[in-house]
């Protein structure tokens, strides 16, 4: 009588599954968290953008910190929902596009950086075209005015390259064909402030850019902005380096998270094809 060929291996278990449940949850969750802090973000933008003027808002929307927060919380919105929805329901197509996403955007921040860093007279430059850029709207939008006299305070400036940059806005300009009561002024953010003044003098700018720059600095910062967050970011490279790596660390979790969790699914699948062929088999 014939010898019967061997009978191989049979397959897996049903119950068995090569998706790692910790894996699969905590990429959900590390996505769920990111989901609400997006939803957060795009209410707080719409919220601001909603408590402005609406012909004063649309003035500058290039500018505006709520149009700024509302295109960031949307797209991590987008983002994150593609990760969640796709880690819980194992859905490859939307783990492949949340995988994409995050790659293309590390991948923009690092050449961002190296071109920052390589062509700093040009990233100068458009840093000076940003502020400038603010100053103009300064009176128009009370978010970007509340961001601009942050800045002026934190570091001690006034302006991008000079006070008399402020010449630029409409309401502060200096020429003489001016009717604005702050003609030739400063924000008071310029302002030097004595640490035992109680009350802040908001006229204490007043007339300053008619002054010349020995004259005014004794009242007001002379220096601009951008040699001031210029010397900034050199004395801080430590600081940004950390503030850069605690923003790629995340990315690089889902990330790698992401491709992890592909990769099981994809052999669950195999799986279910083999044993699928194989409850056809005779000799199963």
């Amino acid at each position: 009588m014939a010898k019967r060929a061997a009978v191989p291996a049979g397959p897996l278990g049903d119950d068995f599954s090569f998706v790692s449940p910790v894996a699969k949850y905590m990429l959900f969750f590390f996505n769920l968290l990111f989901w609400m802090i997006s939803m957060v973000m795009v209410a707080v933008g719409v919220y601001a953008r909603l408590l402005k003027h609406a012909e004063a808002a649309m003035a500058c929307l290039a500018v505006d910190p709520a149009i700024l927060l509302i295109v960031v919380g949307v797209l991590t919105f987008l983002i994150t929902f593609c990760g969640c929805v796709g880690s819980l329901r194992e859905n490859i197509c939307l783990l492949q596009v949340f995988s994409v996403c995050l790659t293309i955007i590390f991948l923009l921040q690092l050449a961002a950086g190296a071109l920052g860093f390589v062509f700093s007279d040009k990233a100068r430059g458009k840093v000076s075209e940003i502020i400038n850029g603010a100053i103009v709207h300064y009176r128009d939008d009370l978010d970007l005015q509340n961001l601009i006299d942050f800045g002026q305070k934190e570091f001690s400036c006034c302006g991008g390259v000079s006070y008399k940059d402020w010449s630029q806005n409409m309401y502060f300009n200096c020429t003489a064909t001016n009717p604005s009561r702050e003609r030739c002024s400063v924000p008071f953010s310029c302002c030097l402030h004595d640490t035992d003044q109680a009350v802040i003098n908001t006229m204490c700018g007043h007339g300053m850019q008619a002054r010349g720059y020995l004259e005014a600095s004794a009242f007001i910062h002379t220096n601009g902005c951008i040699d001031k967050l210029v010397n900034w970011t050199h004395s801080n490279l430590f600081l940004l380096g950390g503030i850069a790596l605690g923003l790629a660390l995340p990315q690089l979790v889902g990330i790698v998270l992401a491709r992890l969790l592909i990769n099981q699914i994809r052999d669950q699948i195999k799986l279910q094809l083999y044993n699928q062929q194989h409850r056809a088999d005779p000799w199963f």
